[in-house]
């Protein structure tokens, strides 16, 4: 296999999740619905703030990666909901959706051998594909654990999911 063919394989398999990483959808699944805008203690947001700044974040690579006119959000302020703010069920999964939606796009680009994954963006010469995929993966991989986390202290697990149990 090509080093191009691995690198490419390695970056799919790190925006999938799994291995050493939880992945997204497990993260989410059967997550109760009277918890999404419950705040764990000592956590100043809720589940759903999480999940909705990952996708501002995510989007907004996928955005700088395709878009030569886009206009990052401001930081810090707009990559996250207002900690006031809540969402309802449909809320919750037009979310998940949306991110589930850019992860595509991230793949596509990630396994697209069109694309140079190393030559600098156009309009941002100073990145490439490479690290903008490598970026996303490793800050989805960071809040997918701190949702999981959140999860556990709220005691939102099923339970047969509990993440991990001393007893």
């Amino acid at each position: 296999m090509e080093k191009e063919e691995v690198i490419r394989k390695q970056l799919l398999e790190l925006l999938r999740g799994g291995n050493a990483h939880m992945t997204f959808d497990e993260a989410v699944a059967e997550f109760p619905m009277h918890l999404i805008n419950s705040k764990a203690p000592g956590m100043p947001y809720a589940p759903w703030h999480i999940l909705e700044h990952m996708r501002i974040v995510q989007w907004d690579i996928v955005e700088f990666i395709q878009n030569a006119d886009h206009a990052s959000p401001e930081w810090p302020q707009g990559y996250f909901p207002s900690p006031k703010e809540t969402a309802d069920e449909a809320g919750w999964q037009k979310t998940i959706n949306r991110f589930l939606a850019d992860l595509e796009v991230l793949k596509d680009l990630a396994t697209d051998r069109s694309l140079d994954l190393f030559a600098p963006i156009p309009h941002a010469k100073d990145y490439t594909i490479y690290r903008e995929i490598l970026l996303a993966a490793d800050h989805n991989a960071y809040h997918i654990g701190e949702f999981a986390f959140m999860r556990q202290v709220m005691n939102a697990w099923p339970p047969d999911r509990v993440l991990y149990d001393a007893e």
